[in-house]
C-alpha cells in the first residue's frame, strides 16, 4: 500500500499558473475567461484528440513527433483541425511568449470537432469547424517522486482492441483509462498497471511500463499502448548506446521478478517504480538502469 499521493504527472504548485493566458481559438484569454461551449463535442461526448508537450531552454521538445501523431488522429476521427503545421506551432510558441514560459513548461493541445447545432451524436452537426485550445503551465516534474519512485497496482481494467477503441488514438475518451486508475487509488497505489486483453502486460494508465531483467530492458509491444513519444525514445537510444531492449509479450510473473521498473511520458521523462501489487521491485529503490536513460534522455532532448 502506499502511504503518499504520486503519479508520473506530480508537480509542484506554482503560483504563477494562477495568472496564465490561454490560448480558445486564436484569442489569448485570462485562465479564468478561457471557455468553451457547452455545445462542444469534446465537452459533449469526448469526441476530440490531444498532446501533452514539454518545453525545455526555449523549445519544445520533439514537436514534430507530436504534431505526425495529432494529424494522424484528426485523420483517423474524420476531421480538419483547421490550422498547418506551421501555423499550429507558431500558436504553440505564441502562447509560451504570451506567458514567458522558456523552461519546465508544460503544454496541454487539445482538437475538438469543434462546436455542434444540437446536443446529438451525428458529427454532422458539427458545423461551426473545431475548436483549437492551448494550456501551457509553468510545471516541472517532482523531485520526490523521481528519487523515491511510485507504486502500482495491476487493475481488472484491460485496453482495449484496435477494433473498438485502437489505444494509439490520443483522444479526450479516456474513461477506460481513469475507470483503471480509480481501482489503482482505491487499492492504495498511484498509477494502474493494465494488462491486454490475452492477460500480458500492457500499459499504465497514462504511461508506458518498461521493466529490466539481467540487464534487458523490456516493454511490451506495440498491440495495446499509447504510441508513446518518449516510450519511442527510450527505444531509440537503448538500441543506439548498446542497451539490450526488447518488445515482447511477457506477464506478472516476470514483472514481480524483475530488477527494476519505470514508465515513460512526456512530462515526467522515464519515473521509477518500486513496488507493483505491494511486492518490492528491486530493492525498492531507482535502479541503475533507469538512472542511465534518464541521462541519456537528457542529452537527447538538449540535442533537439
Amino acid at each position: 500500500m502506499s502511504s503518499h499521493s504520486f503519479s508520473a504527472h506530480s508537480a509542484d504548485e506554482d503560483s504563477r499558473n494562477e495568472s496564465i493566458k490561454v490560448y480558445v481559438n486564436g484569442a489569448l484569454l485570462p485562465k479564468h475567461e478561457a471557455v468553451v461551449s457547452v455545445y462542444d463535442s469534446g465537452f459533449m461526448l469526448g469526441d476530440g484528440i490531444w498532446e501533452g508537450l514539454r518545453v525545455y531552454n526555449g523549445k519544445i521538445a520533439f514537436l514534430n513527433d507530436h504534431l505526425d501523431r495529432l494529424y494522424d488522429s484528426a485523420k483517423v476521427l474524420d476531421f480538419e483541425i483547421g490550422l498547418t503545421r506551421d501555423e499550429l506551432t507558431q500558436a504553440l510558441y505564441n502562447t509560451l511568449s504570451e506567458n514567458n514560459m522558456t523552461h519546465d513548461a508544460h503544454l496541454r493541445l487539445m482538437v475538438t470537432r469543434g462546436r455542434k447545432k444540437h446536443p446529438f451524436q451525428d458529427p454532422k452537426l458539427s458545423v461551426y469547424g473545431s475548436t483549437v485550445v492551448i494550456i501551457a503551465e509553468h510545471s516541472k516534474p517532482s523531485a520526490t517522486v523521481l528519487e523515491n519512485g511510485m507504486t502500482l497496482f495491476t487493475v481488472h481494467v484491460v485496453r482495449g482492441m484496435p477494433n473498438s477503441q485502437d489505444p494509439k488514438l490520443n483522444s479526450h475518451s479516456k474513461l477506460n483509462c481513469i475507470t483503471a486508475l480509480t481501482h489503482a487509488q482505491k487499492a492504495g497505489a498511484d498509477e494502474a498497471l493494465m494488462l491486454d486483453p490475452h492477460g500480458f502486460v500492457a500499459t499504465c494508465n497514462s504511461t508506458n511500463f518498461f521493466i529490466v531483467r539481467k540487464g534487458e530492458v523490456w516493454t511490451s509491444t506495440s498491440k495495446y499502448c499509447m504510441n508513446g513519444i518518449t516510450r519511442q525514445k527510450v527505444i531509440d537510444l537503448c538500441l543506439k548506446n548498446g542497451i539490450p531492449l526488447v518488445e515482447k509479450d511477457f506477464s506478472l510473473f516476470e514483472v514481480y521478478g524483475a530488477e527494476e521498473a519505470f514508465v515513460t511520458g512526456t512530462f515526467g521523462g522515464q519515473t521509477p517504480v518500486v513496488t507493483i501489487d505491494g511486492r518490492t521491485v528491486g530493492d525498492g529503490k531507482p535502479g541503475p538502469m533507469v538512472k542511465r536513460i534518464r541521462e541519456l534522455y537528457k542529452a537527447l532532448v538538449a540535442e533537439s
